[in-house]
């Protein structure tokens, strides 16, 4: 059972009735939902995630001390850990009483403030230059089973996705690196007989080509271990991913090295074109490069514009 579903059905089992019975003068203010770090945050868990971190529970959002105080918390909270500790075969795990849990109660505020430095959730340009993409998805992904005040759902809505500025601004970044590593750098270290340096080369292209896809398909991208998967899922270039796995898994003899370029060029093209589907780039080339100065030159913002072009790598 993947761990969003036994989170939702234990609490429609136990966690709805407890709350309507035990707290229905503030149920009014409540979310809840399962949110956050953790592979079944996201969908990807298995039967290798279980080994840690994986039961039944989930988290009551809260709103801060002048509508919901610290008594009631700490009423929610001993009612929440007096819950079954063991449900459809799973334990539930003793919640720490100095904070820090994936499950229980949580203030909004202080669960935005971790995930993007605001407690309300108010991020300015410059701030998403600085804040890793991991953070807003994690502020944003799993699922929130009912939000009787509309705090957490209007917060979460408001990080959905970054600025397009901030994401041209990215965007182009990434485009300049894929270029160097891929299209320049891999060929001349193999020239050069430098194995190690020209699959470290591949290494940076496909880390920057999957951030260049997941700023095309506009959805942030997640931890990386989580990248391919999440990879599969996405609507432009999903197909990239036999492409993009082998130039990171396999060896560089001639032969290899041979098709590991044509894959960088036809990787590239396909990004080329899906730049021009997107009306980013008026340059006629096989250079990403110069698609990305014609990506920077779209930012509306002149100060950002007119930051250094790897401003935001």
């Amino acid at each position: 059972m993947k761990g969003l579903e036994l989170s939702e059905k234990f609490y429609y089992e136990y966690g709805e009735k407890m709350i309507k019975e035990n707290f229905a003068d503030v149920e009014k203010y409540l979310a809840v939902g399962l949110v956050g770090s953790g592979s079944e945050c996201f969908g990807y868990d298995d039967e290798i995630s279980q080994d840690h971190d994986f039961e039944p529970g989930f988290c009551i959002f809260i709103p801060d001390e002048s509508i919901i105080d610290s008594r009631t918390e700490f009423a929610l909270e001993r009612a929440y850990a007096k819950l079954p500790k063991e449900f459809m075969g799973y334990k539930r795990s003793p919640l720490n009483p100095v904070g820090g849990n994936r499950h229980g109660v949580i203030r909004i505020s202080k669960f935005f403030e971790a995930k993007t430095g605001d407690k309300n959730a108010d991020i300015p340009d410059v701030g998403w230059f600085c804040i890793s993409e991991q953070f807003p998805l994690e502020a944003t992904n799993g699922k929130i089973f009912c939000d009787n005040y509309g705090l957490m759902t209007q917060l979460r809505e408001k990080i959905s996705y970054m600025p397009e500025d901030v994401r041209l601004k990215k965007l182009a970044g990434n485009l300049v690196l894929m270029a160097q590593s891929g299209q320049y750098n891999y060929p001349r270290c193999i020239q050069r007989g430098e194995t190690a340096a020209a699959q470290l080369a591949l290494t940076e292209f496909v880390n920057t080509a999957l951030k260049v896809i997941f700023l095309l398909n506009k959805k942030f991208m997640p931890y990386y271990k989580w990248t391919f998967r999440a990879l599969r899922e996405l609507e432009k270039l999903s197909c990239l991913y036999d492409s993009l796995e082998y130039l990171i898994s396999s060896g560089n003899t001639k032969d290899e090295a041979q098709k590991k370029q044509e894959l960088v060029e036809e990787i590239s093209a396909k990004i080329i074109d899906e730049l021009v589907a997107q009306k980013l780039t008026r340059v006629d080339s096989v250079d990403l490069e110069r698609h990305a100065y014609s990506v920077n030159d779209r930012i509306k913002d002149p100060e950002t514009r007119n930051l250094n072009i790897l401003y935001a790598v």
